[in-house]
């Protein structure tokens, strides 16, 4: 089982160095390790879903609604 630092997978995911640090503070992300102030997470670990994007249903209006 191979590690990777927080560096490598902000790179990986296209995030900050920070998100990747608070995704493992708050256990966001399985498999990960804390070592000192440092954190190896699996390379085959993958990146939780933002649960801040929710998808918009669609608003149709009609002309008696208006």
């Amino acid at each position: 089982m191979d590690f990777i630092t927080v560096r490598e997978t902000a790179v990986k995911w296209n995030i900050s160095q920070r998100r990747v640090q608070k995704l493992c503070e708050e256990g966001r992300i399985q498999g990960v390790f804390r070592f000192g102030k440092s954190w190896m997470i699996q390379s085959d670990a993958k990146k939780p879903a933002d649960p801040r994007k929710i998808r918009k249903k669609e608003f149709i209006a009609y002309d008696d609604e208006l």
